[in-house]
C-alpha cells in the first residue's frame, strides 16, 4: 500500500502544475470523467457532499456548478499545497458560489467529521493513494447518512483490446511528458505503478461491499481505463 508521507510530499511538489498535467496527460478526458461523476451524483439530489482527496478542487467545483442550487460541498485533502491551489481557484468564484464550497485538511484514514454528516461522498483518483483502502472506505461509510451514496471515480484495468497500447503509454510516454510539464517524472512513474496494481471493476466492487455498502454498481469508461463505482450506505 502507498506510504502516506511519500504521497503527501509527492503531491505537494506537483501541486502548481497538477491541473495542467491532468488535462494534457488524459487528452482532456478528465473533464468528461468529472461530468459523468457529477451527472451520477445529481440523480440523487444530495444537499451535503464530501469530496474526499479533493486535491486542487476540480471535482468540488464541478459539483458546485452541476448540482442543485444550495448544495453544500466540502473538499477535503491531507496535502496542504493542494488545498492552497484549491483556495486560490475558489477566490475567483462569484461570492454566492464561494459560500457553498469549503476546503478542509483531513486524513482519509480518520476523517475529522461526525458520523452521518453527508448525503454523498465522492472520491476521484484518490482511493489508489490510501494506505488502507478498507479503512478509508469504512470511514466514508461512517460519515454518510443512512441511504447516502458513495461515488468512486478511479483508474481501472482496461479492456483486453486496449491494454497493450494503454500500458505502453503509461510506462513509457506518460512519465516523460509529465516530467517536462511538472518537473517531477518520478511522481508519474508512481502513477503508472499504482494503476497497474489497482484492482479491476469487479474486485473493487467487492472491496466496497466488504466495507459495508450495498447496491454496488460499476461502469467502465474510456475502454475500461477508468471506472465509476457507486454504492449506498
Amino acid at each position: 500500500m502507498p506510504d502516506p508521507v511519500a504521497v503527501n510530499s509527492m503531491f505537494g511538489r506537483i501541486a502548481r502544475r497538477y491541473d495542467l498535467a491532468n488535462h494534457l496527460l488524459s487528452f482532456g478526458l478528465d473533464i468528461w470523467w468529472r461530468r459523468r461523476l457529477v451527472a451520477a451524483v445529481r440523480r440523487h439530489s444530495p444537499r451535503d457532499v464530501l469530496d474526499l482527496a479533493t486535491g486542487s478542487g476540480d471535482v468540488a467545483f464541478a459539483l458546485n456548478r452541476g448540482l442543485s442550487a444550495g448544495t453544500r460541498i466540502t473538499g477535503m485533502d491531507f496535502c496542504a499545497p493542494m488545498l492552497e491551489e484549491a483556495e486560490r481557484k475558489k477566490a475567483v468564484l462569484p461570492p454566492d458560489r464561494q459560500a457553498l464550497v469549503t476546503f478542509r485538511q483531513g486524513d482519509g484514514m480518520a476523517l475529522p467529521v461526525a458520523d452521518e454528516s453527508f448525503d454523498a461522498v465522492t472520491i476521484s483518483f484518490g482511493l489508489r493513494n490510501m494506505a488502507d483502502r478498507h479503512r478509508s472506505l469504512t470511514e466514508m461509510r461512517r460519515v454518510l447518512r443512512p441511504g447516502g451514496r458513495l461515488y468512486v471515480l478511479e483508474f481501472s484495468q482496461p479492456w483486453a483490446v486496449v491494454k497493450p497500447c494503454y500500458f505502453l503509454y503509461l510506462r513509457h510516454l506518460l512519465p516523460r511528458i509529465a516530467g517536462v510539464v511538472t518537473g517531477d517524472k518520478g511522481a508519474y512513474v508512481y502513477l503508472n505503478e499504482t494503476i497497474e496494481e489497482f484492482p479491476g471493476r469487479s474486485a473493487l466492487a467487492e472491496e466496497i461491499r466488504s466495507a459495508g455498502f450495498a447496491d454496488v454498481q460499476a461502469e467502465g469508461l474510456s475502454g475500461g481505463t477508468v471506472a465509476l463505482h457507486s454504492a449506498t450506505r
